[in-house]
């Protein structure tokens, strides 16, 4: 020990000397301590004291400028988090601004009446948007947000995108474990309602991407849509006989209503919410009987079950947004037409072929003046009809996969997205 003291205090040390060439605030403290501490004691002696106070100069020599607390292992492993599909991040993105505020691009159509529909003729842009087949696309139904473009996917996610300002991802939704089949915007524009195969349909609010409800069905649900007169609460359907009828606010079943089938592939509100009506797979051998069917939503009652008498099953439904009417996307290659007044006849003069479904659920739907119907086609394919005459207006070879849907927008005219089965989506202006 002494030969170590004889060392540290020798002129020649040169770590000594670059301590007390540069300015040292640890040594000055230790020091004014040192001073105090030798004026308290007096019995301690100087070779002690220097021996202290070289191993100080060396202890803050080597002491970082900021000194982390230790955690403990346990406590490292228990809050560290894993960045799977089901816990990922859901904070909003650097253009979250654009949740809530007008786009530009959209700020000279609002408040314009709506002419008549136009037809889009070249590709914007092209985004690989999934992992997995994205099953529906949806504008948002608020006019000042809808550049908002909501799509879900298999690859158990929704996404909001700016649709019509290249097609940049606003918001990633992870509210289920399994593919989410289904997914639609309530009135409001602010919550998101999706239904998946995990079994559950949920509420989830767009800007903070936090679930707000969340419903155990007890099957895989295929589909989901909210009650006009009342977005709290919606229909679930998918593989069960039953469809429920929920109210999110409570998170609470409010109605059952069963049928002899197996699987509902679609429900749609009539009459602003006091009827509705379902697509199933029950196909008979010589009719399609209980393929649709419509209810009585306040008294669960069947109101007729022989609408649809071809041996077709029906993918999709869709209102009409003015007339008293709505379309069944089928199996057999075409969209049916109906009144959406009972006994919800079929119009057999109208029918819109061109298109192929080929067992995928192929979407259908309206412009927002109603003179336009387009639909998907498992070829890649998208078809655009005139309502009136049912002819073909234009089809545009859209996607190499099957493309399952296809909407217009709102408000910009001819601004059209369309999805595939390979998660790609483009935007056609």
């Amino acid at each position: 020990m002494a030969s170590l003291v004889d060392y540290e205090d020798s002129d020649s040390d040169p770590d000594q000397e670059r301590l007390s060439a540069a300015p040292q605030p640890h040594l000055e403290l230790y020091n004014a301590g040192a001073l105090i501490m030798s004026s308290s004691s007096s019995s301690s002696s100087s070779s002690s004291a220097a021996q202290s106070s070289s191993g100080c100069m060396k202890r803050a020599q080597l002491q970082p400028a900021a000194v982390r607390p230790y955690i403990p292992k346990r406590q490292r492993v228990s809050t560290a988090v894993v960045q799977t599909p089901e816990t990922q991040d859901t904070r909003p993105s650097a253009g979250a601004h654009l949740l809530s505020e007008v786009s530009e691009r959209v700020r000279p159509f609002l408040g314009q009446k709506h002419g008549r529909a136009e037809l889009p003729r070249r590709l914007q842009c092209c985004v690989q948007a999934h992992q997995g087949p994205v099953n529906t696309l949806q504008w948002s139904p608020v006019d000042h947000l809808s550049h908002l473009l909501l799509s879900a996917s298999m690859d158990k996610t929704c996404k909001v995108w700016d649709g019509v300002g290249g097609g940049r991802c606003l918001q990633t939704y992870s509210a289920h474990r399994g593919a989410v089949r289904d997914a639609c915007w309530l009135p409001c524009g602010r919550r998101l309602l999706s239904g998946s195969f995990d079994g559950t349909a949920a509420l989830t609010d767009v800007e903070t991407g936090q679930t707000v409800a969340q419903m155990e069905n007890g099957f895989k649900v295929t589909c989901v849509t909210p009650r006009p007169s009342d977005p709290d609460v919606f229909l679930s359907g998918g593989f069960s006989s039953e469809v429920k009828a929920w109210d999110a606010r409570c998170r609470k079943v409010l109605r059952v209503y069963k049928a002899a089938v197996q699987q509902t592939l679609d429900v749609l509100f009539l009459s602003g919410g006091r009827e509705f009506v379902s697509s199933t797979d029950a196909v008979s051998r010589d009719s399609a009987e209980r393929t649709l069917i419509a209810w009585d939503f306040e008294t669960t009652a069947k109101l007729s079950n022989q609408i649809f008498h071809e041996r077709y099953t029906c993918p999709s439904l869709s209102a009409h947004p003015l007339d008293d009417s709505f379309i069944a996307q089928t199996n057999g290659g075409y969209i049916a037409l109906f009144s959406s007044q009972r006994p919800y006849r079929m119009n057999k003069r109208r029918r819109y072929e061109g298109h192929k479904v080929e067992g995928f659920a192929v979407h259908c739907g309206f412009s927002a003046d109603g003179s336009v119907l387009v639909s998907g086609s498992s070829t890649g394919s998208v078809h655009f009809y005139d309502y009136q005459s049912s002819r073909s207006l234009k089809t545009l070879d859209a996607h190499e996969h099957a493309c399952v849907c296809a909407t217009l927008h709102p408000v910009i005219p001819a601004v059209t997205a369309t999805c595939d089965w390979t998660g790609e989506i483009k935007i056609w202006t």
